[in-house]
């Protein structure tokens, strides 16, 4: 196992890592909207979902792959209310290859965020799949 860090994200190193690459996969832990400093994106969750791709973009790439490595997702939602918007701005980071997915709503997420995304990524043989 390898621990994956950049400081590209926000960083809890004392509570958990960014990204563990094992076995050849790259699991990068749940993402919330939140900026390098600390601070929270927003308002609203067109602002948060980029945030949180943003985030998830520069993992995946300290990962060494990219979104077209991306092979499970899991999303939460605080409010299924916001799926469409969320779905068209996710919609811009896999314009082809579309990776398993699941979205739940829950009951509530840590800083009182919209979003938070998980995924699991493998190295990208190839761009489009």
């Amino acid at each position: 196992m390898q621990i994956i860090e950049t400081t590209a994200a926000p960083s809890r190193p004392k509570l958990f890592s960014q990204a563990i690459a094992a076995n050849g996969l790259l699991f990068v832990s749940g993402q919330l909207p939140m900026r390098v400093d600390g601070t929270l994106a927003g308002p609203g969750i067109v602002a948060q979902t980029e945030q949180v791709m943003h985030n998830l973009e520069a993992i995946l790439s300290a990962g060494g792959t990219t979104f077209a490595g991306v092979v499970k997702a899991t999303v939460f939602l605080a409010d299924l209310a916001d799926f469409a918007a969320f779905n068209e701005v996710w919609g811009r980071y896999f314009p082809s290859v579309k990776p398993a997915r699941s979205t739940v709503q829950v009951a509530r997420l840590a800083m009182d965020a919209l979003i938070e995304i998980e995924v699991v990524a493998c190295p990208v043989v190839f761009e489009g799949g």
